[in-house]
């Protein structure tokens, strides 16, 4: 179907250093070890991760509520992506996904259900099949 490309650039040192991260066909996004691990302005790699896992999860619920004979109005997903320290390093620990969507005519348990089978077949849900993603979600 095709490749999506995406590049980075580090320059300096890790504490004195700074970076962007460029998807092809979008902004650059600038990130740093401040932004990164101590709230400073500026992006993440994990917060990319998540924006992935955000549209991904929004575009599939869509397929998934059309295939069962709804048409939502509207979906909105955010992810919060949590990295903490593993031994030496860091790893991504858990994802919490919450989605809420606006879908006449569907009942809330038939919502929750196309939703949990959704986040198994979303691509990027697949690729980060190691890391647990908690769903939350909820019919506006």
């Amino acid at each position: 179907m095709g490749i999506s490309k995406a590049s980075a650039q580090w320059t300096g040192g890790l504490k004195d250093g700074k970076g962007v991260m460029k998807p092809a066909h979008a902004p650059e996004a600038p990130f740093s070890l401040g932004s990164r691990f101590e709230g400073q302005q500026g992006s993440s790699p994990e917060e990319l991760i998540g924006a992935a896992l955000s549209g991904c999860f929004s575009m599939a619920l869509t397929l998934s509520l059309e295939t069962a004979g709804v048409k939502p109005q509207g979906v909105k997903t955010e992810a919060a992506v949590a990295l903490d320290r593993d031994g030496g390093g860091f790893t991504i620990t858990s994802i919490e996904l919450s989605t809420e969507a606006t879908v006449p005519g569907l009942d809330a348990a038939r919502f929750q259900q196309i939703a949990e089978e959704t986040k198994k077949g979303c691509p990027v849900s697949k690729a980060l099949a190691g890391t647990k993603i908690n769903l939350k979600a909820k019919l506006a």
